[in-house]
């Protein structure tokens, strides 16, 4: 007698890791384009909650505010502890279309997030995977899962289109 699978491959070109993300992926691609119409590099986030549902959301924002530490991230996580009331993010997932710096990976790092969940690699400043990898580095206490290349290809033209513009 043959066994029958119980469970169904997936179709081919799904991809079973970065599919479930694309939908966070392009809220925070929404909010990437909010930074753009302000003058500022088109980078966003959104932090999901234990949920999934949106409890924080930001774009790059130095520019429009004058202040180095307003990357997306950043906001996105104060706004997700604002809304939970604490600054521990357990459960909660970080989505950015920018891999994050390294103040930005620490600020994952030191907010506890679960996840980070990024699209377009940095080579020249990222630190979750491409120059450094604050984030999964083995002496700190805390190491969020890291998930990238979500809808990579439409987060990297963004920017590309951004510094090309005159």
């Amino acid at each position: 007698m043959t066994d029958v699978p119980t469970t169904v491959p997936p179709p081919p070109g799904s991809d079973p890791v970065r599919d479930p993300w694309q939908a966070p992926m392009r809220q925070a691609l929404a909010e990437a384009a909010r930074a753009e119409e302000t003058g500022d590099v088109p980078v966003g986030a959104v932090v999901l909650g234990p949920d999934g549902s949106v409890i924080g959301a930001g774009h790059n924002a130095r520019e429009a505010d004058g202040d180095p530490t307003a990357h997306a991230e950043i906001v996105a996580v104060r706004a997700a502890a604002g809304a939970l009331g604490e600054w521990r993010l357990h459960g909660c997932t970080l989505v950015v279309t920018l891999e994050p710096c390294t103040m930005c990976a620490g600020a994952a790092v030191l907010s506890r997030l679960d996840r980070v969940v990024y699209g377009a690699a940095d080579e020249k400043a990222g630190a979750a995977g491409s120059l450094w990898d604050v984030v999964r580095d083995r002496r700190l206490n805390h190491r969020p899962e890291v998930i990238a290349g979500v809808l990579e290809s439409e987060c990297a033209r963004l920017l590309t289109d951004f510094f090309r513009s005159p």
